[in-house]
């Protein structure tokens, strides 16, 4: 029986991790939900799955929460805040971390679980993002499990060689094919794009996800965050990383030999197959996806990305060659510009022009610790607040 901690579990890849958690209820148990703000929708989870754990954003939502779960004959303990979060994270009997709350909120607790040696299903690319090398070294000195989740990084990991281990140099991997769906706007004329509204930007042909995750498949940040964490994960540079549209969403991604083979992993757009994957590795069980038709896909179209219609991909580009600091000013830059188009403050296409400005005037510097990478993630912030009044 393994135990599990889920890191946004009232999030679409929580509700999907639960799933697939009660498929198995002879492999796993839920010990720790957490959310932050939706606790009617916490409060029906811890219901259905009975976690000694529910820890919430707030402080002053603690005793109504409590109340409730007494109510309904629950001994769950809530908690309330990040130090609350790392608690949960570092439980010693949590065996699993699902790391899936987004943007840079889910750092610290999904570093905290590295530094104890967990099984991390990282699903938070922002976390890897941020503090690079220093999750990494996390993983390797603790003896950490590192899954990822995401669907690109999940086909990826399942296309590496026999054995191989998150974060090792893969043996004669030419390069690494990283798939996009090229999101709502892959067609849209370019004269339109100053125009696009956060209803539009957030209508994803493929996928059912939060706002900022949906915008970030617009403007392609999403896949532009997966270079850098691709880069990381596998110990590949960015050079030796291509992404591919692929709007069918069939294949999740690829991994080119030196030999001439090119491995792909091929299924339906559903994320219960990597959660899956990333709870029974090295098995396989069932997720409750259909199986994949081929004669009902019919066929697979490919073309390489307009970086002048996606410029947030190619800042991302710029900012994992940099290194350093410069990929947590990105994301930093990228969250509050995202927040500042959802509000109706800038453009759609002022996304990319904050970011750009903020990378072009904040100067990256070494990665060396944790404080060094919150300060520059804190600074951006400021920054980039001040160019969306």
């Amino acid at each position: 029986m393994k135990r599990i901690c889920i890191l946004g579990a009232t999030g679409s890849i929580g509700i999907s991790t639960l799933d697939v958690v009660a498929r198995h209820p002879e492999r796993y148990q839920v010990v720790a939900l957490t959310c932050h703000h939706r606790i009617d929708e916490l409060f029906e989870l811890c219901l259905r799955h009975r976690p000694s754990f529910a820890v919430i954003g707030g402080e002053a939502s603690v005793s109504g929460l409590q109340r409730r779960l007494r109510e309904a004959g629950l001994a769950t303990e809530v908690m309330a805040g990040p130090q609350a979060l790392m608690d949960v994270a570092t439980l010693p009997e949590v065996d699993y971390v699902m790391a899936a709350i987004v943007g840079a909120a889910g750092l610290l607790p999904t570093l905290a679980a590295a530094r104890e040696g967990k099984r991390i299903l990282l699903a938070n690319k922002e976390a890897l993002v941020i503090s690079g090398p220093i999750f990494m070294d996390a993983v390797r000195h603790s003896g950490a499990e590192l899954l990822p989740i995401d669907s690109e990084h999940n086909a990826i990991f399942q296309c590496m060689p026999a054995g191989y281990h998150a974060g090792k140099d893969p043996a004669a991997v030419r390069k690494i094919l990283l798939t996009a769906s090229g999101g709502p706007f892959l067609t849209t004329p370019l004269e339109h794009l100053p125009r696009v509204t956060p209803e539009e930007a957030v209508a994803h042909p493929k996928w059912d996800m939060g706002k900022k995750i949906s915008v970030d498949s617009a403007t392609m940040m999403n896949k532009g965050l997966e270079v850098i964490e691709a880069s990381l994960l596998f110990s590949v540079p960015p050079e030796r990383i291509q992404v591919v549209i692929h709007p069918q969403s069939v294949i999740h991604s690829l991994v080119d030999y030196e030999d001439g083979s090119v491995l792909a992993e091929l299924g339906n757009p559903d994320m219960r197959i990597p959660i899956a994957y990333g709870l029974a590795w090295p098995e396989r069980i069932e997720s409750g996806v259909e199986p994949l038709d081929l004669f009902e896909i019919a066929r697979l179209d490919f073309q390489p990305p307009d970086l002048s219609r996606f410029p947030c991909l190619r800042l991302a580009f710029e900012a994992a060659r940099a290194g350093g600091t410069a990929p947590a000013l990105l994301n930093a830059a990228n969250e509050v510009a995202v927040a500042a188009f959802l509000d109706g403050k800038i453009p759609y296409t002022g996304i990319a022009e904050v970011i750009d400005e903020t990378l072009n005037t904040l100067p990256s510097a070494n990665a060396d610790d944790l404080d060094s990478v919150l300060a520059a993630d804190a600074e951006a912030r400021r920054f980039a607040s001040r160019q969306t009044p």
